[in-house]
C-alpha cells in the first residue's frame, strides 16, 4: 500500500513486521524494520531506492499498480546495499533503460551485486538533476555506512533523503515520528546508532556539520528503515552530533558470562559496591550468553565505564564475552573506562586476558581487576563489594 506524503512524494516501500534479524544474525530486529523506497511526480517522475531481495516482486506489482513503469524517468540509489537495491533487477527486466543516479562506489557496487550494466550516471557532492519545479541535490556520504552511502535532497519540498542515517530497524505503519512511541522510537534508534554508526562517528560529525553549511530547510527527513522524520525533523540531527562525540551517560554496565553462578555472584557484589559509593549511578547488570548481543552494544555506548567478567575455562574466557570484545573492537569505542573481573578454580588467567583485550578495543582499562578462587564466600563478596567501590572511585 502506498503513501502519500506531500503533492509530489510518495512512500511505496515495504514495513516488514516479521523480521527478526539483519546483516545476516549480526543485527536483532525485534521490532521490525522497514524499507523505505520514494516516488517523485514532478515533471520528471523519480524512484528513489527500492527494497530487500525477497520482496522483489511485491514491490514491482505494487509499483505498476501506482503508475506505468514507463514513465519513471530516473532511478535514484543512495546505497548499494541489498536492502535498499534488492528490488533493482525485478524493476530493470521491466524498465532496462532507465538511468540509475548513484555514487562512482554505487556503481561498483551495484555492479559487484547483481553483475548488471545497467544505464549508471555517477555524480558527486554538489550535482544537481532538474525534474521540474523541483531539483534534486546529491550529497555524497562515504562511510555512513558504506563506501557508496549518499544523501538526496528535494528543494521546494525540503525533503532530504537521507539513506542509512538518521534510520531505525522499526515497523510502524503510522509513518512519522509524532505518532508512534516515542519511548520505543529512542531505543531503536540509540541501538541502530551504537551498531551501526557508532565506529564512523568522526565521519558523522564532519558530514552532518557539512550538510547544515549548505543552510538547506528541512520540512522531512525520509529515512530508508523505520520512520520519516516529520515533527521537528532536525532533532534526530542535534541528536547524532551527540552521540557521535564520544557518547557516555551516567552508567555503569557489568557484563558477564557463567558457569556454576560464581562469577554471577562477584558481579552482584560488585553492584553493590558501585550503588553503595554513588547511588546516583545507573547500574545495569547482563549476562552476555543470554541477553541480545546487539542490546548489549548498545548498554556499552550508553555506559561511561564496563565491567566484563568471565570464569575462566580452558585457560580462556567464556566464548559469548569473546564474541562481545570481537563486536566492541570493531565498532572502536572512545571515552570509556573498563575492568574486568572473574571466577577461578586453578588458572585464572581471564582477568588479565580481558584487560589486556579491553585495552585492544580502546577502553581505558583502571586497574588489574578481581579474581575470586572458586565459590566466593562471605568475605569474599566483602572484597567484590569493596572493589565495586574502587572501581568507582578510579572512574571519576
Amino acid at each position: 500500500m502506498s503513501k502519500k506524503i506531500t503533492d509530489k512524494v510518495t512512500w511505496v516501500g515495504k514495513v516488514d513486521w516479521e523480521l527478526k534479524g539483519f546483516h545476516g544474525h549480526e543485527y536483532s530486529t525485534d521490532k521490525g524494520s522497514s524499507y523505505n523506497s520514494y516516488l517523485i511526480r514532478d515533471k520528471k517522475t523519480v524512484l528513489i531506492d527500492t527494497v530487500w531481495q525477497p520482496y522483489d516482486k511485491e514491490f514491482v506489482a505494487r509499483l505498476k499498480q501506482e503508475i506505468n513503469l514507463d514513465e519513471i524517468d530516473y532511478i535514484i540509489a543512495n546505497h548499494g546495499e541489498i536492502d535498499h537495491s534488492g528490488a533493482l533487477p525485478e524493476l530493470m527486466r521491466e524498465i532496462p533503460n532507465t538511468p540509475i543516479y548513484c555514487t562512482k562506489n554505487g556503481a561498483k557496487i551495484l555492479k559487484g551485486h547483481y553483475h548488471q550494466d545497467w544505464n549508471f550516471v555517477t555524480v558527486k557532492t554538489g550535482d544537481t538533476l532538474d525534474i521540474g519545479e523541483s531539483k534534486l541535490v546529491f550529497v555524497e556520504a562515504p562511510m555512513l555506512h558504506w563506501p557508496d552511502s549518499m544523501f538526496t535532497y528535494m528543494t521546494g519540498e525540503n525533503i532530504l533523503f537521507s539513506n542509512d542515517a538518521f534510520g531505525q530497524h522499526y515497523a510502524t505503519e503510522s509513518l512519522y515520528n509524532d505518532v508512534v512511541d516515542q519511548s520505543e522510537l529512542f531505543v531503536e534508534a540509540t541501538k541502530y546508532y551504537a551498531n551501526i554508526l557508532t565506529p564512523f562517528s568522526a565521519l558523522v560529525i564532519k558530514k552532518i556539520e557539512e550538510v547544515l553549511s549548505f543552510n538547506l530547510p528541512v520540512d522531512l527527513i525520509c529515512t530508508s528503515h523505520g520512520v520519516i522524520w516529520k515533527d521537528n525533523p532536525t532533532q534526530i540531527i542535534h541528536q547524532y552530533l551527540k552521540w557521535a562525540d564520544n557518547y557516555q551517560e551516567n552508567q555503569i554496565t557489568i557484563i558477564y558470562d557463567t558457569m556454576w553462578n560464581s562469577t554471577r555472584k562477584m558481579a552482584e557484589a560488585i553492584a553493590k559496591g558501585i550503588m553503595e559509593a554513588d547511588p546516583n549511578v545507573t547500574i545495569k547488570l547482563c549476562n552476555s550468553a543470554i541477553e541480545d548481543k546487539n542490546d548489549l552494544i548498545t548498554e556499552i555506548f550508553k555506559s561511561k565505564a564496563i565491567l566484563l567478567g568471565s570464569p575462566t575455562v580452558n585457560g580462556g574466557y567464556l566464548y559469548s564475552i569473546g564474541g562481545l570484545l570481537e563486536m566492541a573492537k570493531g565498532l572502536k569505542f572512545k571515552n570509556k573506562k573498563a575492568a574486568a573481573f572473574g571466577s577461578y578454580g586453578w588458572g585464572g588467567e581471564v582477568v588479565k586476558q580481558l584487560s589486556e583485550k579491553l585495552t585492544e578495543c580502546g577502553f581505558s582499562v583502571v586497574n588489574e581487576g578481581h579474581r575470586s578462587l572458586w565459590v566466593p564466600d562471605e568475605q569474599e563478596l566483602d572484597n567484590c563489594v569493596e572493589y565495586g567501590k574502587q572501581f568507582v572511585e578510579a572512574t571519576r
